[in-house]
């Protein structure tokens, strides 16, 4: 069990809320999640952190592919009735659930939508609850792209993205290397290196519950 303390901090990290669906002889079922991560810069591998007790895991099982749906903000009815097993409402939505012609399920009208193939699994195991899905993209439908993403956190609960962060036309950057170039270069040497021209790791791209998973 998570402290108390340690779980009013983490409930402070706000992550985009996607959809993962998959289907298997004839059965489709959805979830919500915020627990799907790029976890690759060359190649477009995904991470979707799945428990076994949601209706969706032995699907993903057995079929070796799920999708992802990407929610933009105004999508919060499908980001809430994933959250929970279709039982809970009688799967009354059906108008939020459309499928590809390979009958994989999806959210329409969301940002983005991703057919991902699963090419490994961790399984959850000892204080670890949820198994680890490791899929490649395969396919891409760019939906709404310019609407921005819905976001969740334990502690704020459903979110829209918000204003940028960093002042139009000020570089933060260059900044730094200001203070660098004002170093005494006797001591320069033992300061921590500015990356040129890497970009900062923040790519962003769960939930029967949410749990969003």
């Amino acid at each position: 069990m998570i402290d108390r303390e340690l779980k009013r901090s983490l409930g402070h990290m706000i992550k985009g809320v996607q959809v993962v669906g998959a289907h298997h002889d004839g059965v489709s079922r959805l979830y919500t999640s915020h627990w799907v991560s790029q976890i690759a810069f060359d190649e477009p591998i995904l991470m979707a952190s799945v428990s076994p007790k949601h209706d969706t895991y032995p699907l993903m099982i057995e079929s070796g592919v799920f999708s992802v749906s990407i929610l933009a903000a105004d999508q919060i009815m499908a980001g809430q009735y994933f959250s929970y097993p279709g039982r809970k409402f009688r799967y009354v939505a059906d108008d939020l659930v459309a499928h590809d012609d390979e009958g994989l399920p999806y959210v329409p009208d969301s940002i983005a939508y991703l057919r991902c193939e699963i090419f490994n699994r961790t399984p959850a195991s000892g204080p670890i609850d949820h198994d680890l899905f490791f899929a490649t993209v395969t396919t891409v439908r760019e939906g709404r792209l310019e609407a921005p993403p819905l976001l969740y956190s334990a502690r704020h609960g459903w979110r829209v993205t918000g204003d940028n962060a960093r002042e139009k036309g000020v570089s933060i950057r260059d900044q730094l290397l200001e203070r660098v170039a004002q170093l005494d270069p006797e001591t320069e040497h033992s300061t921590v290196e500015i990356a040129g021209t890497e970009n900062t790791n923040t790519e962003n791209t769960n939930t029967e519950n949410t749990n969003t998973e």
